[in-house]
This record gives structure tokens, sequence and C-alpha cells, in this order.
């Protein structure tokens, strides 16, 4: 006989714990890449791999595992994000396969295999971004998770400048040493002040990503403000990265952030033009306080770049370079081989690429940011969401720095920079895929209560990009 519920009373909420997700591990590689000193390798491998990198790998393999089933609510389909990263890893398997059936010294050819590696985490990074975003809430997760960590690097970073104290020669984690056997500085001085790195690489590395990070901050406030939700932990955030910027002391990412900040003026109202205006007038004050001389060397820096060394000497290989391009421009002499202490330096990633990739890889590389680029602000014109079009204007706009961060230093050298741009361009397309539900109700707005009817339904859903067959294309 089956027992009666007392009157009044009413079932008690079945609470269904959430599973680990895309976002999930996407969110954790961010906070692994942005506290784990970027000089810190993982013991005991054959390869010079990261903590940071071992995820991303691992990313690589849960997506083709997913992907090899219909149940996990992982997108398939078209999306113009997944179809250039796919070229750009065939175009780099193009290159590895013909510069490796040359002969190539042991040492470079290491090199080789292990930059084929490292690619190869980058594009997990593009494809668990892309197909492993189950809403836009968790969508924000993985962005709150880069700007959490992006403000840890520029907290270090505070301290460095400001104390001369490096936190990341106590980060000494167990199973972990030193990715080189040469000690590389994370401070270093220009002008008689302090260039600092955070916990990345190197100070320029620092400044350009900082760049990035910062509108993703200031997306992050304007939007936790219009949802009457607490938004200046986010405001403090992006206070402290602005801050993290200026103390790399570096003219890259002044540039980088100067081309983001058009891309955003351009795009923003009139209100909020005027209220970053007056914020960025405030915290030139500030620094002004807080590192007296800095500004001034920041102007020195630009007044003076015609007689600066440092631009003579990126300038000046540019024929040594195009006599290297000119040997296979069209593979190039094979991906990672061109390194310093053996081969002349080259500053510019462009040139870089031209002779280790050659016209296939620059044009591959470009292409992949490109298209992000363009696929935001496709999905600001497709949203009518405030949020979703600021978001799609802000990513833009993060991913032109790359592009001019590309010509004034070797970029895809620094494993941290080039993570973040490849989840942001996956970000692009997980914007587009989530963009394309939400205007098809009929399957977005769908219950999955009986299992075998979740199922077919997923792979309705997931068989587009999450969208209609029609909506779906690309």
């Amino acid at each position: 006989m089956r027992a009666r519920r007392p009157p009044g009373l009413t079932a008690a909420p079945v609470v269904v714990p959430r599973r680990a997700d895309g976002a999930t591990l996407a969110g954790l590689f961010a906070l692994v890449l942005l506290f784990v000193p970027a000089r810190m390798a993982v013991a005991g491998l054959p390869l010079s791999l990261t903590p940071a990198e071992i995820v991303a790998l691992s990313l690589g393999v849960v997506w083709a595992c997913a992907q090899m089933v219909s149940t996990t609510g992982v997108a398939k389909g078209s999306n113009p994000v997944r179809t250039a990263i796919f070229a750009y890893a065939l175009v780099l398997l193009a290159v590895y396969g013909y510069t490796t059936s040359l002969y190539l010294p042991s040492d470079e050819l290491n090199l080789a295999d292990h930059t084929l590696v490292l690619y190869f985490g980058y594009v997990s990074l593009v494809l668990v971004m892309c197909d492993g975003i189950g809403s836009r809430e968790r969508l924000d997760f993985v962005l709150k998770a880069l700007v959490a960590g992006g403000t840890f690097a520029a907290a270090v970073a505070l301290l460095q400048f400001r104390l001369d104290f490096d936190l990341t020669q106590y980060l000494q984690l167990p199973g972990l040493r030193h990715s080189s056997t040469e000690e590389v500085p994370t401070v270093i001085s220009r002008s008689d002040l302090r260039r600092v790195a955070g916990t990345l690489g190197h100070p320029i590395e620092f400044g350009a990503l900082s760049a990035m990070l910062l509108p993703l901050a200031a997306h992050l406030g304007f939007q936790a403000r219009r949802r009457g939700q607490g938004a200046a932990r986010w405001w403090f955030c992006a206070a402290v990265i602005a801050a993290g910027l200026m103390f790399s002391v570096s003219r890259t990412a002044v540039l980088g952030l100067a081309g983001a900040g058009l891309i955003l003026l351009i795009g923003w109202n009139n209100r909020r033009r005027l209220a970053a205006l007056v914020a960025f007038g405030a915290f030139l004050g500030f620094m002004k306080l807080l590192a007296p001389g800095l500004l001034g060397t920041f102007y020195n820096l630009f007044a003076g770049a015609g007689e600066d060394s440092s631009i003579i000497y990126r300038t000046h290989d540019y024929p040594w370079a195009m006599r290297e391009f000119a040997k296979s421009p069209v593979f190039g002499r094979g991906p990672g081989t061109w390194y310093p202490f053996k081969h002349q330096v080259f500053d510019n990633q462009y040139l870089l690429s031209l002779v280790e990739t050659g016209l296939l890889g620059v044009l591959g590389f470009v292409a992949v940011i490109v298209t992000g680029i363009v696929t935001a602000l496709r999905v600001r014109r497709m949203s009518a969401d405030p949020d979703v079009r600021n978001l799609g204007l802000t990513v833009a706009a993060c991913l032109v720095i790359p592009l001019l961060g590309a010509a004034t230093f070797d970029l895809l050298s620094f494993p941290g920079i080039t993570s973040v741009l490849f989840l942001l361009v996956g970000t692009a397309g997980a914007m587009l895929r989530l963009e394309r539900a939400a205007q098809t109700p009929s399957l977005a707005l769908r219950s999955f209560h009986d299992p075998a009817d979740r199922s077919r339904s997923l792979t309705t859903l997931t068989g587009n990009g999450h969208g209609s067959a029609r909506s779906g294309s690309s």
C-alpha cells in the first residue's frame, strides 16, 4: 500500500550535481597556465612540457573520445572556426612531413617534434572551446577563469615591480623542474625601471597577454553591472591587469591595447566611450603616483623609436630572413627549427613563420585569427542580447592584439599568449554555435526526460553545431 504524503508537504527538489564538461576542463587549463610559472616543466618526461601543455594535450584526447559518441552533448557539424583550425593543422602536418623527410640535424629534428606536439595542444584548445561549451553561462565560466588567472599573474608582477620580490621562485611545485638548463630572468631592466613578467616567460609576452585579458575583464564588469550583480571584483581585476600591463614596460603591449581599444571605441555607445576615457585618465593619474617615471619612460619609447636599439635590431634582420625564406618558400625549413643560440633571432613572428613553415604556415596562422575575428563580429551582428553583442566585439578586439603583436616579437615561441590566443579563437566558435541554438527555440528549449529521447535529441542538436540543418551551415 502506497503511503500518502501528509497534506501541506511538497516533494523536495531533486538537485542534480553538475558534471565536468568542456568548460570545466578549459577553465582548469586557464588557471594552470597562469598560476604555475611558465618556466616550470613536468619532470621525468622525454619532452619539456609544462603542466598547462599536459592539460591541453589531454583535452585533445577527451575531445576525440567525445566525438565518437552522440550522448555527450559535444557539438558536431559545420563551424567556420573548426574548419579553419583543421585546415591549419593539416598545413602544419604537411610542413612537418615535408621538412622531416629531408635531412635535419638531430637538435632541429627534436625541436620540430616538440613543436608539433605543442601545436596539437593548441588545436585541442580550439576544438574543446568550440564544441564542448554547453551554455553561455559555462562560456562565462571559462572567461572568468582566464581573468582570474591574469589577475594573479599581474599581482605577481606588482610584487616584482614595486618590491623586487619574485613570488615565482617560491612556486616550486613537486614533480616540476626548470624547463631550461639556463635560468631565464623574469625581471629585467629598461630605462632604470624593472620590466616584469609575472608568471609568464618574458615581459613582452606578459604585457601582450595583459592587453588581451583587459578587455575581457572590462566586459565582465559591464555585464555584471547590467545584470545587477556585483561588478566591483571585475573592475578590480581590470585595474590590476592594467597595472601589470604597464609594469611590463613594453611597446608591444601598448600598441596591442591601442588596436583593441580602437575596435572597442568604434563598437561602444557614447556613454560607454565616455566612461572608458574617464577611467583611462584616472588610471594614468594613479600610475603616475604609484610608479613615478613610468609614464615618461613609455613616452620616450615611442618618441625616440627611430633611434631605439631594439627597433633597429628588429628591422636589420629582414634581408637575412628573406634569404632563408627563398630557400624553401612554400613549406619552410621545419616548425621550431630556427631557434636562438644557433640562428639569428627574428623578433617578428611573421618572418620567423616564413622561415620555419613557409608561406603556407603564415597564411594558415593569419587565417585562424581572422576567422576568429570575423566569427565574433558575425555573432555580434546576429544577436540582440547586449551581453552577447559586447562579448563578440570584445573577443574580436582581443584577437587584433596578436595580429599586431606578431609583427613585434616571436609570439608563437611563447606558449602562454599562444594558448590564450587559441582559446579566444575557440571562444568565437562557441559563441556562434550557442547563438545558432538560441535562435532555434524548438531545439534549444527541448527538455530531455527520457534517456533515449535525450540521446536522439542531442544527436539532432549537435548534428549541425547545435543548430538546425539549414541555419547551421557556414
